[in-house]
């Protein structure tokens, strides 16, 4: 029998990692992701490498720390030179698809100053042939919904809420359901895309990404999922008591919250202000996410569902994954732009068809793993060669029962935070900053979490006493051995993992020698 040449890459966007119910999460049921976590191998302490969406996929892509690829906001185009996922599967002989969007900018260099494709965010990824472009204007499904009979004035008129509807007592705004129905959604269009190519290429080889939106605001969802979560059993955010005394945390957290002031910044069409809505609001905003991630986990079960009535389950590697976090009202913060770990810490699970991973069937791995480590685990399923410029390794071992060794003890982060049209966040000239001053890095260990920033002062939190990050030790003076270690670890692993596709490189008599010697 032919080893199986069929992947299934699934992202979502914006999802916090603890949200699972396979993880224990208190409220949140995810039965279609549990079922695939029971199947397959699901990552406690995964980490996004970036955020926001466009560098948090160019790391998912390409492998690459944000230090390599440099790709730090929305809109930063990535360097043609990089290769990246899709290019590399297209190697292998596969037509890569790619349905929902990879928020990738074009590389200028050589492209005409009008060129289309320099003046949005929202290209696809270079290597895939795109089933389904599903950019923030969403015209598919735009058109879509009028040929159903929706009758509406464009992206932002659709995710209005009901007209004509009140939340009824004990329910906050957001429980009014979206005007669409739910089999119309964003989210059931993409997974009736996704279906209909999969029933073209049944007996073929294929690989696909396919990105849904959600959770990713507007936080509206249509009925019965605007329902599905109580908002009386919804916990409140973990935060300080006032927004002034968070804020009193770092300059960077202070901007922030200052930009969240500003109406319509971070959820649409909500006339709540989101730093100061009462505690019901509050808890149905958490309540409407999650159910914006049960329309996902039953996209997830329908394709699931098809790949095993097709008889493609047992030939298929199916990867869940998410580009970043979301801080949920954690820190009186919404979005993903902050050093905290809501705003990196994402779900991972991989079920992988082969006989060899049975021995792992159900595991949960409590190592450190990263989105850098997608290409190359992808790539070596395939049985490619993993490109030298991954700064990632493949999981692949962790899918067979074992632990690689010398694996990574901390997890590994970046941000950059220059101004971008893109983004509601204006630190650099709020804060006086010069653009490349506008960059973080951070070290994420079981108990100690350092943040470096390059023009403005460093925090430390000890996870183990105090897990939801409220107060920096960075100036405690019994803590400044302790950040000193962290500041020399993250130095190393900078040295280290600075580009290195040639460096190990070395002519001589006999012709190009590779002297390079990663583990894994």
């Amino acid at each position: 029998m032919s080893r199986p040449r069929k992947v299934l890459f699934i992202s979502a966007d914006q999802w916090r990692g603890e949200c699972l119910s396979a993880l224990g999460h208190g409220v949140l049921k995810t039965p279609h992701l549990d079922a695939l976590a029971a199947e397959g191998v699901l990552f406690k302490q995964h980490f996004s490498v970036t955020s926001p969406c466009g560098p948090a996929r160019s790391s998912l892509h390409t492998g690459l720390y944000l230090m390599n690829h440099r790709v730090g906001r929305n809109g930063t185009p990535l360097d043609q030179r990089h290769t990246n996922l899709a290019k590399e599967v297209r190697k292998l002989g596969f037509d890569p698809v790619l349905f929902g969007y990879t928020d990738t900018s074009a590389d200028p260099r050589g492209r005409d100053p009008g060129d289309a494709a320099l003046r949005t965010y929202e290209g696809p990824l270079t290597g895939y042939q795109v089933g389904l472009l599903f950019p923030d204007f969403m015209t598919a499904w735009m058109k879509d919904l009028h040929a159903k009979g929706y009758v509406f004035e464009g992206r932002q008129d659709i995710y209005q809420p009901m007209p004509g509807v009140l939340p009824p007592a004990g329910r906050g705004h957001r429980f009014i359901p979206a005007r669409f129905k739910a089999p119309d959604s964003d989210t059931n269009f993409m997974a009736d895309q996704v279906l209909s190519w999969l029933g073209q290429h049944r007996e073929e080889d294929w690989f696909m990404h396919c990105v849904f939106l959600r959770p990713h605001p507007p936080v509206i969802t249509p009925y019965p999922y605007n329902e599905r979560y109580d908002p009386a059993d919804i916990p409140l955010p973990q935060r300080q008591p006032t927004q002034q005394q968070e804020a009193a945390q770092h300059p960077h957290l202070a901007q922030w919250l200052a930009c969240l002031e500003r109406p319509n910044r971070y959820d649409e069409h909500n006339p709540n202000n989101l730093l100061h809505m009462p505690e019901l609001e509050l808890r149905q905003m958490r309540a409407c996410y999650y159910g914006m991630m049960n329309e996902v986990d039953d996209a997830v079960g329908r394709i699931v569902s098809y790949l095993k009535a097709s008889g493609e389950y047992d030939n298929t590697l199916i990867v869940f994954t998410c580009d970043h976090g979301e801080m949920g009202g954690d820190h009186h913060a919404w979005g993903k732009e902050l050093y905290f770990d809501a705003s990196f810490y994402i779900p991972l699970i991989i079920r992988d068809p082969l006989s060899s991973a049975d021995i792992a069937r159900g595991r949960q791995v409590d190592a450190f793993t990263e989105s850098v480590d997608l290409m190359p685990t992808l790539l070596n399923w395939l049985g490619a060669d993993i490109p030298a410029q991954c700064d990632g390794r493949s999981l692949l071992p962790f899918l067979q029962g074992q632990t690689p060794p010398q694996w990574r003890q901390e997890a590994h982060m970046e941000l950059d935070f220059r101004d971008s049209p893109w983004s509601i966040f204006n630190a650099q000239s709020a804060l006086q900053l010069s653009p490349d001053e506008c960059q973080l890095a951070i070290l994420r260990g079981r108990r100690w979490k350092y943040i470096h920033f390059a023009a403005l002062p460093p925090l430390l939190f000890d996870l183990a006493a105090d897990p939801h990050e409220m107060r920096n030790l960075a100036q405690d003076p019994a803590c400044q051995a302790v950040m000193l270690e962290m500041a020399q670890k993250l130095l190393s692993w900078r040295l280290v993992q600075q580009e290195h596709v040639l460096s190990n490189l070395h002519a001589g008599p006999q012709g190009l020698e590779d002297r390079s010697r990663r583990p894994g």
